[in-house]
């Protein structure tokens, strides 16, 4: 959460040297807002919407320098990925470090044969801040 009342530029800092110094694969982030009935309503310095949200974006942009480094790196390798879907690019699955419907997917290029629940090997050639992409290959 960012913008959470009392939340200094200092805290925010802290925050951003932390994701730095992680490296975290994958982290959300949301901006702080009232909910009718918290307790947090009644506390002291809100932060300004136009600073939390600013916030926010510099966190989300940290984060994708990350991510995309992180993948980058996945280039080359092998990984298991189990098929959710075809379509008319290939078929999309997922390796084990992603969950369905949150995290990113593996788009395979040569995968237009294959069928929903196969486990299959993918050589990664390309990468961007969520997704990887391959081709099919032998174990």
């Amino acid at each position: 959460i960012v913008g959470f009342p009392g939340e200094t530029d200092a805290d925010f800092q802290q925050l951003l040297d932390f994701l730095q110094a992680a490296e975290l694969d994958r982290v959300g982030c949301f901006t702080y807002s009232p909910v009718d009935g918290a307790a947090a309503n009644a506390l002291a310095d809100p932060v300004p919407e136009d600073v939390a949200q600013d916030r926010f974006e510099r966190f989300m942009a940290t984060q994708a320098a990350i991510s995309s480094r992180r993948l980058a790196a996945k280039i080359g390798s092998v990984q298991e990925v189990l098929v959710d879907e075809i379509d008319e690019d290939g078929a999309l699955g997922r390796s084990r470090a992603d969950a369905p419907e949150i995290d990113g997917v593996v788009r395979i290029h040569d995968g237009h044969a294959l069928r929903p629940g196969q486990r299959v090997q993918v050589r990664i050639d390309a990468s961007d801040e969520h997704d990887l992409a391959g081709w099919l290959t032998e174990k």
